[in-house]
């Protein structure tokens, strides 16, 4: 087991990341926000699947998530028909158009990531992949379920009633 002070780095670097994915957001389109983006690679890697189950993976509210694919649905970047299952409900699956703008976004991301890193050797991002993918699957999928990050519960220390001279 780890130190507690390199648990505390990586916490800190971690937070860092932050600052990471910031840059990376400045290279979509203006008129593809993260949220739509979001959708459009939830879409891409589970298939078409109803609001509730997309609100679920990106572990925001319904309303949030209905702003994001009415965003994405005007675009054309998906679809949205009747569930043959349930009429009420919607299914989401994504469109070629919104297939074309995921590619577009992954030649962009892989050609910031290859002129940032280009002092890195292969070796070195593929042992960043290798452990981002380790400490993903340490926690589990989130999109699928919370982790547990309760922290161990200790006992309250007891205070010692004061007594007043009378």
């Amino acid at each position: 087991m780890a130190a507690q002070s390199q648990y505390a780095e990586l916490a800190h670097q971690l937070s860092a990341v932050g600052a990471v994915k910031r840059s990376l957001a400045r290279i979509l389109p203006a008129e593809c926000p993260g949220g739509s983006a979001a959708v459009l690679t939830l879409l891409e890697a589970h298939g078409e699947m109803r609001m509730s189950r997309l609100s679920e993976l990106l572990a925001v509210d319904m309303s949030v998530t209905s702003r994001h694919v009415a965003h994405a649905a005007q675009r054309g970047w998906i679809e949205r028909s009747a569930d043959p299952a349930d009429k009420r409900s919607r299914i989401l699956r994504l469109t070629p158009a919104g297939q074309d703008l995921l590619d577009e976004l992954a030649r962009r991301t892989t050609d910031v990531f290859a002129r940032t890193l280009d002092d890195w050797t292969d070796d070195d991002v593929g042992q960043l992949n290798r452990l981002l993918a380790r400490l993903l699957s340490s926690f589990g999928d989130s999109r699928d379920r919370r982790p547990d990050l309760s922290y161990p519960r200790t006992p309250m220390r007891q205070e010692t009633p004061v007594r007043h001279r009378t």
